[in-house]
């Protein structure tokens, strides 16, 4: 993902994460290097099958942005069909090891019952709410399944001048 570089430094960034998230900003970068360090040498219908949700488009230009930074290998077979395989770099297989603290602290987070709203399991029991209680009311989507068709709405009825509620 490119971003604009911002004052406070002859390349733009400020600080050390400034100049990481510019090479790993994105929903898919992270995704796409845990992918890699997994498993080696993907093709790219392999790495597609591995990310349910991206599309070809987002995939492809991400994996050039990674390769044009430095942290995936993109080789190509002169073979029939064409064959492209990728894999990371040692500077890639780096950068995986610096966001494991990142992974570890984000399971700790899910098991602690940290919700989108920055409370914990703790704050949320000194409020009188169990975790068990509130997670018996707020269902836990999935990120891997596809989104809830819309519910439908209910035409208004002719000549009342009100919508249905």
């Amino acid at each position: 993902m490119t971003t604009l570089n911002r004052p406070g430094a002859p390349d733009g960034h400020v600080c050390g994460i400034d100049a990481a998230m510019e090479v790993i900003g994105g929903k898919w970068k992270v995704l796409i290097l845990w992918a890699l360090d997994d498993r080696r040498d993907l093709r790219f219908g392999e790495l597609r099958r591995l990310l349910p949700g991206i599309t070809e488009k987002v995939l492809a230009s991400h994996l050039r942005e990674m390769e044009a930074d430095g942290i995936v290998r993109r080789v190509s077979y002169e073979e029939v069909p064409p064959r492209v395989e990728y894999s990371l770099t040692e500077s890639g297989t780096r950068l995986n090891a610096a966001l494991v603290p990142l992974a570890h602290w984000g399971r700790e987070r899910r098991a602690d019952g940290q919700g989108a709203d920055g409370q914990g399991a703790e704050r949320r029991v000194a409020d009188g709410q169990s975790a068990d209680a509130r997670a018996a009311r707020t269902p836990v989507a999935d990120p891997t399944a596809p989104p809830a068709p819309p519910t439908p709405r209910t035409p208004a009825a002719h000549g009342s001048g009100e919508r249905a509620r």
